[in-house]
C-alpha cells in the first residue's frame, strides 16, 4: 500500500491550502459561430471580481458568441473583448457576471527554479492542481516572461492558470508541451492587453465577431470613433457610436457622430437633438457649433428631404455662435459660403472682406471672394481677386497653385483676354503634365484661335488627335484649322482620315470637299460637298453655291 501511495501522481497529493478557493476562478469556455455551431472549447479564468478573464485566442477566431461554465455549473455570456494577441495565443475579455471569484495577480513574474502550480478546472471531486518548477524563462514584449516549466503534461489543461507557491497568478498555460515540459505566458502580459484607438483595424480583433470594448483613454476612444466612421460597415460604426456615448456621456464626440448617422437615415429631428446635446456637454462649444453649421449647410445643398428647422439662417446662426466663442477664420469662411449658397452674394463678399482686412486670407479666401464678384458680374474685381489669390503662391509654382491658375484662365477667357488665358493654361499644363487630357488641349486651342495664335492652336488640336486618334470631332476641328491656315494637302489627308474612321460622319466629306475645291479639283470637291449635304450638313449648300459655279 505504501508503494502505491508513493506512486500516486503529484496532482492527488499535497494540495496547497489556497487551491480550493483558487480553483473557483477557473471555468470552461465555449465559442460559437454565427450559425450557433460550436467552434472550440477550452479553459479560462477570472482575473478580477468584475468578470475580466483570460483564455486562449484561437477558440475566439471567427466566434460570434462565447459562454463560460464555472465550477458550479453556472453559465454566463462573454460580453466584451478587452484585448487580444494572436501570436501569443491569448485574449482578455469580460464575462457578463455580477461577481466573479478571481485569482490574485502576482506583483512580478516568477524567477527561474521557482516552484509553481497549475490550477486545473475542477471536475467533480477530482483535484487538479499540479506542481512544477520553472526550468527557464525568456523575456517577451519588453518586460514579461515566457516560461518553460518542468511539470507533468496532461491533456485538457491548456489555458489553465499557473500560480506561485502563494497561489498568486503568474502565467497562462500554452499548448504544445511534451515530455514533462509545459509552457506558459506571463499573466501580467495577458492582463496588460488593451484596446487602443487603432485596434479597430487590428486583424486579430477583426477576426472576432464578439463586441469589442472601447479604449478607456478618451483620446484613444475618439480615435476609434474617427477610424470606424470611414468603414463601410455602418452597422459596426453605429454600435461603436452607441458604446462611446454610454462610456463617455460627457464628451460631445459620440453625439456628433450619432447625429451624422441619423442624417443619413433622414432622422433630422434626432440629429438636431443630438447636436444640441453635444453643445450642452462640450467644453469647446465652438467646434460643435461649427460642425452643426456644416451639417445644416450640407443638408441644404444635397438633401432631397427638406427639414423645416434647418434653414440657411439657422446655419449662419451656428457659424456666428462658433465665431463668437472663438474668432477663427474658418468660422467666418463657412458663414460666407452659406451666404453665397443662399444667393446673398454681396453679403458673402462682405464677409470674405472682413477676413481679407484681418490679413488672414489664404488662397481659398481670395478665390471664393472672386466667385462672389463673378456672381455680381464685376469681372474687374473678380480678376483682381484672382490675381491676389495666385500671389499667395511663390514661383516656381507647385501643384497646389494649379486649380487657381486654371480658374483665372477660365475667367480671362470669359473676359476675352485670350492671350493671358493661354499663358495661364500653359503654366497649368507644366504643373499638371501627367493629368492634362485632350479636352484641356482643345480648350487651349480655342483660346489660341481667339487670340489669333494659329500655330499654337494647330499644335494643340494636333495633340488632341494624338491623344484620341479615333475622335472625329477633334479630326474635324484640325481639318478646319488646316484649311484656315492654307495647309490644304494636310487638310485633305485629315479629312480622308475622318471618312476612313467614320464613313457616316458628314464633316469628313465637308472638309474634304472644301479642300479639294480650294486646290482646284472642283468636280470631286463639289461631289463630296453634296454627299455632306445629303447626310444633313447645314453648311454644305452655301459651299456648293460658292464652289459649284
Amino acid at each position: 500500500m505504501l508503494g502505491m501511495a508513493m506512486m500516486m501522481p503529484a496532482l492527488l497529493m499535497g494540495q496547497p491550502k489556497w487551491y480550493k478557493k483558487a480553483a473557483k476562478a477557473v471555468f470552461t469556455l465555449k465559442t460559437f459561430d454565427s450559425k450557433g455551431q460550436m467552434i472550440a472549447s477550452c479553459n479560462g479564468f477570472y482575473i478580477d471580481a468584475d468578470g475580466k478573464a483570460l483564455a486562449a485566442y484561437a477558440p475566439f477566431k471567427g466566434a460570434y458568441k462565447a459562454i463560460i461554465i464555472d465550477a458550479s455549473g453556472k453559465q454566463n455570456n462573454v460580453s466584451l473583448i478587452l484585448g487580444a494577441n494572436e501570436m501569443y495565443d491569448v485574449v482578455k475579455f469580460k464575462v457578463d457576471t455580477k461577481k466573479a471569484q478571481p485569482l490574485t495577480m502576482a506583483p512580478a513574474d516568477a524567477d527561474d527554479d521557482s516552484k509553481v502550480w497549475l490550477i486545473g478546472y475542477p471536475a467533480g471531486n477530482t483535484k487538479t492542481c499540479i506542481e512544477g518548477t520553472v526550468n527557464k524563462s525568456e523575456t517577451v514584449a519588453g518586460e514579461y516572461k515566457y516560461y518553460t516549466i518542468s511539470m507533468e503534461n496532461r491533456e485538457g489543461f491548456d489555458c489553465c492558470p499557473i500560480a506561485d507557491s502563494d497561489g498568486r497568478l503568474i502565467g497562462i498555460m500554452q499548448p504544445g508541451g511534451t515530455g514533462g515540459k509545459v509552457y506558459a505566458l506571463s499573466a501580467r502580459y495577458a492582463e496588460s492587453l488593451i484596446i487602443k484607438g487603432l485596434s479597430v483595424n487590428d486583424p486579430a480583433l477583426k477576426a472576432i465577431d464578439i463586441k469589442k470594448d472601447l479604449p478607456d483613454d478618451p483620446q484613444q476612444a475618439i480615435l476609434t470613433l474617427f477610424i470606424s466612421s470611414s468603414s463601410s460597415d455602418t452597422l459596426a460604426h453605429a454600435g461603436i457610436v452607441d458604446d462611446f456615448i454610454a462610456k463617455f456621456p460627457t464628451l460631445p464626440d459620440g453625439y456628433v457622430s450619432r447625429a451624422h448617422l441619423e442624417v443619413t437615415k433622414n432622422r433630422f429631428a434626432d440629429a438636431d437633438a443630438d447636436m444640441a446635446k453635444a453643445i450642452e456637454v462640450a467644453e469647446k462649444k465652438e467646434d460643435i457649433h461649427y460642425n452643426y453649421a456644416r451639417m445644416i449647410y450640407n443638408h441644404l445643398l444635397t438633401s432631397a428631404h427638406p427639414y423645416e428647422a434647418w434653414t440657411y439662417d439657422k446655419a449662419i446662426g451656428e457659424a456666428d455662435a462658433a465665431y463668437a466663442a472663438n474668432p477663427m477664420m474658418a468660422y467666418r469662411q463657412l458663414k460666407a459660403q452659406i451666404l453665397y449658397s443662399n444667393v446673398k452674394y454681396q453679403e458673402a463678399f462682405d464677409t470674405y472682406q472682413t477676413i481679407i482686412n484681418s490679413r488672414e486670407a489664404n488662397a481659398d479666401i481670395w478665390f471664393e471672394a472672386s466667385q462672389c464678384k463673378s456672381a455680381l458680374n464685376d469681372t474687374t474685381a473678380q480678376m483682381a481677386l484672382l490675381d491676389s489669390c495666385i500671389a499667395t503662391f511663390s514661383k516656381p509654382y507647385l501643384k497646389t497653385a494649379a486649380p487657381y491658375i486654371l480658374a483665372r484662365a477660365n475667367a480671362q477667357i470669359i473676359a476675352k483676354k485670350y492671350r493671358a488665358a493661354v499663358a495661364d493654361l500653359t503654366t497649368y499644363e507644366a504643373l499638371m503634365q501627367t493629368e492634362v487630357n485632350a479636352n484641356f488641349y482643345y480648350r487651349r486651342h480655342q483660346a489660341e484661335l481667339e487670340g489669333r495664335m494659329f500655330q499654337q492652336a494647330l499644335n494643340d488640336i494636333t495633340k488632341c488627335t494624338e491623344l484620341e486618334p479615333t475622335n472625329t470631332f477633334y479630326m474635324a476641328e484640325r481639318a478646319s484649322l488646316l484649311i484656315r491656315v492654307s495647309m490644304i494637302d494636310d487638310a485633305i489627308e485629315q479629312a480622308n482620315e475622318i471618312v476612313k474612321t467614320d464613313a457616316n460622319n458628314s464633316d469628313g466629306y465637308l472638309f474634304l470637299g472644301v479642300a479639294q475645291c480650294i486646290k482646284g479639283n472642283k468636280t470631286e470637291g463639289v461631289a463630296n460637298l453634296k454627299r455632306a449635304k445629303d447626310m444633313g450638313d447645314n453648311q454644305a449648300q452655301s459651299l456648293i453655291d460658292k464652289y459649284g459655279k
